[in-house]
């Protein structure tokens, strides 16, 4: 405390004039994103006819687990958020897998052809081949309505494994000298000795990459047309985006005024739920994520 105390005397005018700019930039930056969340979140518990007149109320009287209940017993609603948690998990696990084998080879200095393979991955990066020839070949492949039209195109990525590369720079040489003398191959140094001292990079790796896939819609709804197959996103975009919620949400409502009101409140409570795994999720990575953010980005 006293050396806090003690430094606070040698920051100049200019220095404290920097802070209170970055402090009141900071905490702009913080409120707009939680107040956003705080409407949402009061708004999914709110009567549907209240929150149209009045806007977002702080009785609790006028507050209803309604459209909770509606979303949650949905089928269509469980089906998705199913099937986007096994397409995250699966795609994850494929997608680090593949990043962190690629990446070990790029990483070797004594690697034949490292600067050929590093300008076709840079360029893929910048290039692409387009939505029709990708169509044209995931349907060539037979992959369409299935789950490996999903998992499989976006599952490598350059960054990421330009990322791994120099993590896997940044760890001591001598390990890998260590487990030559014992007589370890390339195999047997990657899963058993560098795979372990990889947890940050995995775990970082993983956060992304889950996220990005529960995130995403577009893949699944270019190339499933089964509804049984599709992902929770694509449920909460025909919600969002199309205003159309799932029939069984809505089918006792007589009045085109009050489907519209409970399809508004539906939005919320959607958005709530389909949040709800990356919010628990988040706290179990966040020491790994900022380790592997920061050891990854010694070495360029």
């Amino acid at each position: 405390m006293n050396e806090q105390k003690n430094t606070k005397h040698y920051y100049t005018a200019q220095d404290k004039v920097l802070l209170a700019v970055g402090y009141v930039l900071l905490g702009l930056f913080v409120l707009a994103i939680i107040v956003p969340v705080i409407y949402i979140v009061v708004a999914s518990f709110m009567d549907p006819i209240t929150l149209q007149n009045k806007g977002i109320v702080l009785d609790t009287s006028k507050w209803t687990l309604n459209a909770y209940e509606r979303v949650l017993t949905n089928k269509q609603i469980w089906i998705g958020f199913k099937n986007s948690i096994f397409y995250s998990l699966a795609f994850t696990a494929i997608s680090v897998f593949v990043t962190l084998l690629a990446a070990f080879p790029m990483s070797r200095p004594d690697f034949k052809g490292k600067k050929f393979f590093n300008t076709i991955f840079v360029i893929t990066m910048f290039f692409g081949g387009g939505l029709i020839p990708t169509y044209l070949l995931i349907s060539n492949l037979n992959m369409l309505d299935t789950i490996w039209a999903v998992l499989l195109p976006g599952a490598f990525s350059v960054w990421n494994m330009i990322i791994a590369r120099t993590y896997y720079q940044g760890v001591p040489k001598e390990l890998y000298e260590a487990a030559d003398v014992d007589g370890a191959s390339d195999v047997t140094f990657f899963f058993r000795i560098l795979m372990p001292v990889c947890m940050p990079l995995i775990a970082v790796l993983s956060l992304w990459q889950f996220v990005g896939m529960w995130n995403s819609y577009f893949d699944a709804m270019i190339y499933l047309n089964d509804t049984a197959m599709q992902p929770l996103q694509l449920v909460l975009r025909s919600i969002l985006i199309q205003n159309q919620p799932e029939p069984g949400m809505i089918s006792d409502m007589q009045s085109t005024a009050e489907r519209a009101q409970l399809a508004e409140l539906l939005k919320y409570a959607t958005i709530i739920i389909s949040s709800l795994p990356l919010i628990v999720m988040y706290p179990f990575f966040q020491k790994y994520f900022d380790a592997g953010v920061f050891a990854g980005s010694v070495k360029g």
